[in-house]
């Protein structure tokens, strides 16, 4: 199983512009990464990461400037269309992810297995079949269960709620410090970022 982790190192998660600087979303989307990797390896298997830019990172970093759909396009028919074996991806955004999130992504017996994102994204798919193509703008999660239809692949979905929070939002800061004790965690944490109850919704503020 080849298993990607693609990252974006160059201006990463701009929407949390207003609560993190540049150089602060830069090292919380490293820890978010590392969180990952650590997940992938601890379940066994050799993570690929590919960065925009280059990242800091436990595990050597391919540095590939190209668009998440080419890229991972290129990636797929040089694995599975070209018959070298079965592909994963798994973004760099999940620091809720565990070693059992993992397996159970990679257990499915299906041509395509997706784990849908909360927003309509796809946070990570396995491909088996030579046909399938990605596509990541707009809900992802919809057209990629199209395109797994009009190639004939059959398909799996793994509800997860740790496979499903990505992190992207000021408000999914919460979601880390609730349901996380990895690099990303210890990395709010170590900023000033504290659980707060607000209008009986659990938010963060920072110090």
């Amino acid at each position: 199983m080849r298993l990607v982790v693609p990252v974006s190192g160059s201006d990463p998660k701009t929407r949390l512009a207003s609560v993190l600087s540049p150089d602060e979303r830069r090292d919380f989307t490293e820890a978010m990464l590392a969180d990952v990797v650590d997940a992938v390896t601890a379940a066994g298997h050799e993570p690929e990461v590919i960065s925009t830019a280059p990242v800091d990172c436990a595990v050597p970093v391919t540095v590939d400037d190209r668009g998440l759909d080419p890229l991972v396009n290129d990636l797929l028919a040089s694995t599975v269309t070209s018959g070298e074996g079965e592909f994963a991806v798994v973004m760099a955004d999940l620091p809720l992810i565990t070693p059992k999130s993992i397996e159970r992504l990679l257990a499915p017996d299906a041509d395509i297995v997706l784990a849908p994102g909360l927003g309509g994204g796809t946070n990570a798919f396995v491909c088996r079949h030579p046909e399938f193509m990605v596509d990541y703008h707009g809900a992802s999660i919809r057209d990629h269960r199209r395109i797994a239809r009009d190639v004939g692949a059959g398909v799996a979905e793994i509800d997860s709620r740790r496979l499903a929070t990505d992190i992207d939002e000021p408000a999914d800061l919460a979601e880390v410090l609730l349901h996380s004790d990895g690099a990303a965690a210890d990395w709010l944490t170590d900023a000033g970022f504290s659980l707060s109850l607000t209008d009986g919704r659990v938010t963060v503020s920072r110090e």
